[in-house]
């Protein structure tokens, strides 16, 4: 059974990457240190309002439409990426 290729993360529209990232454990640590809770953890409820409210938004969906919102998370992103190491930061940023 042939499958699908799959898609780069960052070539996914921006409410598939949302929804990955309220997932992942990872971003769930960061959510809940960013909200003054470092060594806890959100599930993926906690982290998707948390991502919501970082981006002003009700619906992920918003991140399509929405050019501010679209801004604001990916600016997110910028800063869980350097939080991950994935991506180098200015000192003091982020964290």
């Amino acid at each position: 059974m042939p499958t699908s290729p799959r898609i780069p993360f960052d070539q996914m529209p921006a409410p598939q990457q949302a929804g990955i990232l309220c997932n992942d454990p990872r971003f769930q640590r960061f959510a809940a240190m960013r909200c003054g809770l470092p060594g806890q953890q959100f599930g993926e409820t906690a982290a998707a309002a948390y991502l919501r409210n970082c981006c002003k938004i009700t619906s992920r969906n918003a991140l399509s439409t929405d050019p501010t919102a679209a801004k604001a998370f990916e600016a997110l992103k910028t800063s869980f990426d350097g939080w991950t190491g994935k991506q180098a930061m200015p000192r003091g940023k982020g964290r």
